[in-house]
């Protein structure tokens, strides 16, 4: 799997993750172009997790289902008031909404009557 942690992300959650803790990144239906990143800082897997990526002490976390929409992210961080914390975009969108906060990707599950349909 192909993930991308840019300097500014990895030196926040560096500052932020305790040993054993982990950042979990899931996929939600949300905003208008249909889906939507969301992520935590935990400590616990929940069942049908795995790590799918490693790099230095940051793991990455995620279950079956959303790691379909991994592949191509890239997590970058801002310090900004408006929009600012951890920031999440993927070489495969297809679409994005005005704001960049969710998209579709190329190839990957369709949004009907705002269900996702895989």
């Amino acid at each position: 799997m192909n993930i991308t942690i840019k300097e500014k992300a990895e030196a926040m959650l560096n500052s932020k993750l305790t040993p054993g803790q982990f950042l979990r990144v899931f996929v939600k239906e949300g905003g208008c172009a249909g889906l939507t990143y969301g992520a935590e800082i935990a400590g616990e897997m929940k069942g049908g997790e795995s790590v799918v990526h490693t790099a230095g002490a940051i793991r990455i976390v995620t279950d079956e289902a959303s790691g379909k929409f991994l592949d191509g992210l890239v997590v970058d961080y801002s310090d900004e008031l408006i929009n600012g914390g951890l920031q999440f975009t993927n070489s495969n969108t297809k679409t994005t909404c005005g704001c960049g906060q969710s998209f579709n990707l190329q190839g990957f599950p369709k949004i009907e009557g705002g269900k996702c349909k895989t």
